[in-house]
């Protein structure tokens, strides 16, 4: 069986613009699991997005996604392990986005795999596992 996925902002932006191997992967994932799981930290990026474009047909549609599955919030060990991961990234010279390091506390916290298109950056986050459902699985 598959590992729980959570799902990254910027793979939800391809699932709400119709990319096929996205949304066919979405498909696959729910054969096993019931519900599409993301971080408070995404809901955030994505509610703030489109409040900002004032996209008011997308927010629905989205908050009507988000009400439908689940987010998972962040807690108080998911913000240790973000702190962990920047301090051993910060002491390497490699600099992290907070929000990514945030999801990647909870991500680990929970122990999912990150489905993210942003591969390069978030490879350097030890004990992450990622996946990229822009290409077909």
């Amino acid at each position: 069986m598959k590992t729980r996925a959570l799902i990254d902002t910027d793979i939800l932006s391809y699932y709400f613009k119709g990319d096929k191997n996205v949304v066919k992967n979405f498909e696959n994932y729910l054969d096993t699991y019931e519900l599409i799981e993301t971080s408070i930290i995404t809901y955030y990026e994505i509610i703030s997005g489109l409040q900002a474009k004032n996209a008011l047909k997308q927010l629905e549609i989205f908050e009507d996604f988000a009400r439908d599955n689940l987010v998972i919030p962040l807690t108080e060990n998911s913000c240790k392990i973000s702190g962990e991961i920047y301090s051993i990234l910060k002491n390497k010279g490699e600099i992290v986005d907070d929000i990514d390091l945030l999801i990647a506390g909870v991500s680990i916290e929970n122990e999912m795999v990150l489905v993210t298109n942003n591969e390069k950056h978030f490879q350097r986050i030890p004990d992450l596992k990622i996946e990229n459902w822009t290409h077909w699985l």
